[in-house]
C-alpha cells in the first residue's frame, strides 16, 4: 500500500500575521517576503516594536493622568459619601483583577504553545540534518565505489573477455555509463561551501527557547503575584502595600509591553518565513546550486521531499 505525500500547509495564523502591514521607518510599505538581510525588512520589524512602545507610552500617560486627577481632585468627604466610592473602587479592582488573571492565563497557554512549536521545529531540523548527512554519505560512498571498485571489475572483465568482441563492446558501454553517472554526481552542488551545521543551529535554538520560556514564566508569575498582593492591600486598606504594588505594577507593565513588541516582531518575521520557506532557502542556496549542474526546479523538488 503506497503512502501519499502530504504537502506542507502553513497554519492559518501564519497568514494572519503575514498580512500585517509591513512599513519601514519612513512609513513606506515594503514587500512581505522574508528577507532578514534587507534593511527595509528589518525596519518593518522594528516598526512593529515601535508600535508596542507607543502603546506603552499611551498606557503610562493614561495612568499618570488618572493618578494626577485622583490626587488633585480629592476633597474632604463625609462618612456616608465614602461608602459608595469605596464600593465602586472595590468592584473596579475586582474587575481589573479578573481581567489580569484571564490575561495571565492566556499568557501561560501561549507560552506553552510556543515552547511546543519550537520543540517541533528543532526536532524537524535534527531530522533534516540527519537526512542531509545520509544523502552526503550515500553520494560519497557511491562515487568512491564507482571510481575504484567498478572500474577495477570492468578492467578485470575486459581482460577475461578480450577475445569476445561483443562482450568487450558491452563492457565499454558500461564504462561510458559509469563515467556519465560519476559526471552527474560531480555536478551536484558542493554543500561543503555552505558551512551550515543544522545540528548546532537546532541546539542554539533550543537553548534560547529554554531561557525565553523560563523568563516569560517568571514574568507571568510576577504579574499574578502583584495582582494578588494588590487585592490583599485593597482588602486590608494598606496604603504602603498598595503603593509598593503600584511601583512593581508599573515595572511589570513596562516589561509586558516590551515583551509584546519583541514577540510581535518575532511572530511576524517567523510567519513571513513559514508562509513561503522554500523561496528563502532557494535564495540562500542560489550560488551553491548555480555552481553545479543541477536545475533550480530539481533542487526545489528535492527540498519539498524533506
Amino acid at each position: 500500500m503506497s503512502l501519499a505525500r502530504v504537502d506542507y500547509i502553513p497554519p492559518w495564523w501564519t497568514y494572519w500575521l503575514h498580512n500585517f502591514p509591513h512599513i519601514n521607518l519612513r512609513f513606506q510599505p515594503i514587500d512581505k517576503s522574508f528577507q532578514p538581510e534587507d534593511d527595509n525588512y528589518q525596519q518593518s520589524l522594528i516598526f512593529l516594536g515601535c508600535v508596542a512602545a507607543a502603546g506603552l507610552g499611551l498606557n503610562l500617560l493614561c495612568l499618570a493622568i488618572y493618578l494626577s486627577c485622583l490626587c488633585c481632585c480629592r476633597k474632604e468627604e463625609e462618612e456616608e459619601s465614602k461608602k459608595p466610592n469605596s464600593c465602586c473602587v472595590t468592584w473596579s479592582a475586582v474587575a481589573a483583577g479578573l481581567i489580569t488573571c484571564v490575561a495571565v492565563g492566556v499568557g501561560f497557554y501561549g507560552n506553552s504553545e510556543t515552547n511546543d512549536g519550537v520543540y517541533q521545529l528543532t526536532y524537524s531540523v535534527y531530522n533534516a540534518n540527519h537526512s542531509l548527512g545520509g544523502v552526503d554519505s550515500l553520494v560519497t560512498g557511491t562515487m568512491g565505489s564507482m571510481k575504484s571498485g567498478l572500474h577495477l571489475h570492468l578492467a578485470r572483465l575486459d581482460e577475461i573477455f578480450a577475445t569476445r568482441g561483443d562482450y568487450v563492446q558491452t563492457l565499454q558501454f558500461m564504462q561510458q555509463m559509469a563515467d556519465n553517472v560519476i559526471k552527474q554526481l560531480l555536478g551536484l552542488p558542493d554543500w561543503e561551501n555552505a558551512k551550515l551545521d543544522l545540528a548546532s543551529i537546532a541546539d542554539q535554538t533550543a537553548n534560547i527557547e529554554y531561557y525565553r520560556w523560563l523568563t516569560y514564566l517568571l514574568l507571568l508569575i510576577v504579574d499574578l503575584i502583584i495582582c494578588l498582593l494588590a487585592c490583599l492591600g485593597l482588602a486590608k486598606q494598606s496604603r504602603w502595600l498598595l503603593t509598593t504594588m503600584m511601583v512593581f505594577g508599573v515595572l511589570a507593565l513596562i516589561l509586558s509591553w516590551t515583551s509584546l513588541g519583541a514577540d510581535l516582531a518575532t511572530a511576524v518575521g517567523t510567519s513571513d518565513f513559514c508562509v513561503s520557506p522554500d523561496k528563502f532557502i532557494m535564495s540562500q542556496t542560489k550560488g551553491i546550486i548555480s555552481a553545479g549542474e543541477i536545475s533550480s526546479e530539481s533542487a526545489l523538488k528535492t527540498l519539498k521531499c524533506f
